[in-house]
């Protein structure tokens, strides 16, 4: 993972996330600044559904899209409606390591299991509803994804500021992805 950049100061954050609501994200979660008061939404949040991951931030400072894998390409709508609606300027992937969406082909029998067992569902839909839809989710490997739909989003909404963050498990820190 040598594409993580830490913040352990502001100095760390990079120049182009300086002075924004994504500097202001990572000094929140990562530095503990303290917490100012928002009564509007400064950027647009993307991240996993995963429950291991929280984000220390102040109430109404970011609207949050919850998607496996901060997969957002079926919320784009929800995405707009921040830009257009709430104006923000700044989007922020967040994608985590050790993510489920990763290598979905080896969970087939257990997602199966799980929904038959779960849910109550007939054996066929639940294998028909896995091959229709973990090729969508899928996203291969983390940091590649989150940059891969950051560059995206970019296309898509170009006057946009767009991070790629990694929320690492174990120490519950955002990490900058170098992009090169």
């Amino acid at each position: 993972m040598n594409r993580l950049i830490p913040v352990v100061s502001d100095r760390d954050i990079a120049s182009l996330y300086r002075d924004t609501p994504i500097g202001l994200l990572l000094q929140y979660h990562d530095l503990q600044r303290p917490f100012e008061t928002y009564n509007q939404a400064q950027l647009l949040i993307g991240m996993c559904m995963d429950h291991r991951k929280h984000l220390h931030i102040p109430d109404n400072f970011a609207y949050i899209i919850r998607a496996g894998g901060a997969n957002l390409r079926y919320s784009e709508f929800k995405v707009s409606y921040a830009i257009a609606v709430g104006e923000v300027g700044c989007i922020t992937l967040i994608g985590h390591n050790h993510c489920g969406m990763v290598n979905l082909h080896s969970k087939r029998e257990a997602f199966i299991k799980g929904l038959v067992e779960n849910a109550g569902w007939d054996r066929e839909w639940a294998e028909q509803h896995f091959i229709h839809f973990a090729p969508m989710f899928e996203i291969g490997n983390e940091v590649d994804f989150v940059l891969s739909e950051a560059k995206r989003l970019r296309l898509r909404y170009p006057k946009i500021l767009i991070a790629p963050l990694l929320y690492r498990i174990e120490d519950s820190l955002l990490y900058q992805l170098r992009e090169d």
